[in-house]
């Protein structure tokens, strides 16, 4: 069964008391660790996972997010197409990168910051694949 990347949409409720970011439909029972990603306009990618999964939400600013299915994990075609996602802080979306996904990721504002969810522990398992920012050219 293919799993692809899905976004579960969150939302903010505005009283005089404030706001309060919600997303109640995001299941969080897989997740075993979180962190976060801060930084500019630097690129980070090509990196994802044969069997984790991770999920991304933006808590500051916003990013553009590129995910590709890897077909072969030692040698992926070159012309695989990206999907592309953006996400900001103005609700709590959380985008699910299933496994066998690599992502780039790219803060879109200055200070820009991102939640990262995975569901394995820190050298759980070795699962981790890096290819160059320029590997996946375009068509």
């Amino acid at each position: 069964m293919k799993i692809n990347p899905t976004l579960t949409k969150g939302a903010v409720h505005s009283d005089d008391r404030g706001n309060v970011f919600y997303n109640n439909d995001f299941d969080a029972s897989d997740v075993k660790r979180i962190y976060f990603i801060e930084n500019t306009s630097f690129i980070r990618g090509w990196q994802g996972h044969k069997i984790e999964q991770r999920w991304f939400s933006v808590v500051k600013g916003s990013f553009k997010i590129l995910v590709i299915k890897i077909d072969n994990w030692e040698r992926p075609e070159k012309h695989l197409k990206p999907q592309t996602f953006i996400l900001n802080s103005s609700t709590l979306d959380v985008l699910h990168i299933p496994k066998g996904y690599v992502s780039s990721l790219q803060a879109l504002e200055e200070s820009s910051k991102l939640l990262v969810m995975a569901d394995y522990l820190m050298g759980e398992l070795e699962d981790e694949y890096k290819y160059p920012q320029n590997y996946f050219l375009e068509k």
